[in-house]
């Protein structure tokens, strides 16, 4: 395959550069920084005023047509900017699940919505008791009728607090296997049974903890088939998998250069091999995360999806970036503690923040184990671990 992205996709580049000195301001970027929260719906409005919702969509459903190609050369520039694009992120891929395998009801009722950028869907996949094992959830829905009752909790729902809907795995047969016995729904979080609880993590970002006390909802708003919800994850957690990848690997290799180049005092830090040696490791790093999530976009658009590619990606550029900051904060000694916004902070304190995030990376859409578990099973064939 040939990874230049071609100049269609330079110019959607060009173009998304152009759209984030607009609209990515000082004060956005401020505010993500002191709430946590990365989605800012103002941002967000003006990406469904631009078309770019769901770039890679057809025209006739609101999209631009792009490749999936085409698509990531925009998603990279957000990703390295630091976008609050994750809202838009979330709500496209249940969008997406919704377009393949949802009832023509349930298409009328999100898909416009969520092009014209008025609703945000958040995930309600992990439970507190479960860790990654997804499959073991608890949380029950029970059918009354043409409704469903559901009882439970579900960890790290991130901007539940500015969404309309979570897309929710359910057990509704605990008698069946572990992962037979589960159903997917489309949940509206605005109504008495829901509770949302901010966390922070290390990072300082603003996740949930959301619980559902008799939470009722209609049987119209389950999405496939009763007991079949592990195939619809399936779809949902391959495109998770497969976006961007290495963006703030990026962002923190590009402050530590400035940084090595600059030299306040003396001989700049890039004269130190030993500092060469360490960014230049990165980028090499860098280089791969972006070529396999490039790798990722080409299967898709070769019409199938991206399992194992995903995972390949997104268990690489999370385990880069974990090693990375690890490698940069031992470079940089008791200085490199100094966090964003303290003005001695070195290198705007790009290591240390990234140090901080990483350790969720490896969590986030499966953990590492997860992920290197697919690819032995399901790339190279291997039996599964007894």
């Amino acid at each position: 395959m040939d990874f230049r992205l071609g100049e269609t996709a330079e110019d959607v580049r060009r173009q998304a550069r152009e759209f984030l000195d607009e609209h990515l301001t000082e004060e956005v970027v401020a505010r993500m920084e002191a709430t946590g929260v990365h989605h800012d719906w103002d941002f967000h409005r003006a990406l469904s005023d631009r078309g770019w919702v769901a770039p890679g969509w057809p025209v006739e459903l609101g999209g631009q047509g792009y490749s999936v190609v085409e698509g990531l050369a925009m998603q990279e520039e957000f990703h390295r900017a630091g976008a609050p694009t994750y809202g838009v992120g979330t709500t496209m891929i249940v969008a997406g699940i919704i377009r393949r395998v949802g009832t023509d009801a349930q298409k009328e009722l999100v898909i416009p919505r969520a092009l014209r950028g008025e609703i945000v869907i958040v995930l309600g996949f992990t439970e507190p008791e479960c860790g990654s094992d997804v499959a073991a959830a608890q949380t029950r829905a029970v059918r009354d009728g043409d409704e469903w009752v559901i009882n439970g909790a579900k960890m790290f729902t991130t901007n539940a607090q500015e969404g309309d809907y979570a897309f929710m795995l359910t057990r509704t047969n605990p008698d069946a296997p572990k992962h037979k016995g589960l159903t997917t729904f489309l949940v509206p979080l605005r109504q008495p049974g829901v509770e949302i609880r901010p966390i922070r993590t290390l990072s300082g970002e603003r996740t949930n903890l959301t619980f559902y006390t008799d939470v009722r909802v209609d049987d119209a708003m389950r999405i496939g088939e009763v007991d079949g919800g592990w195939d619809v994850m399936a779809v949902g957690l391959s495109l998770e998998r497969a976006g961007a990848q290495g963006g703030e690997s990026i962002r923190m290799l590009d402050a530590l250069e400035r940084w090595a180049v600059a030299g306040d005092e003396g001989s700049p830090p890039a004269t130190d091999r030993r500092v060469r040696a360490r960014l230049g490791r990165a980028a090499a790093e860098n280089e791969v995360s972006v070529l396999l999530a490039r790798r990722s976009a080409w299967v898709q658009d070769a019409g199938m999806l991206p399992g194992v590619e995903g995972s390949m990606a997104k268990l690489f550029a999370s385990e880069a970036i974990t090693r990375q900051s690890a490698d940069f904060l031992d470079m940089l000694g008791p200085d490199g503690i100094r966090r964003q916004g303290d003005p001695t902070a070195v290198a705007e304190g790009a290591a240390e923040y990234a140090f901080r995030f990483a350790l969720g990376t490896t969590t986030y859409g499966g953990t590492s184990e997860v992920q290197r578990n697919i690819i032995a099973q399901r790339g190279l064939g291997l039996p599964r671990p007894r």
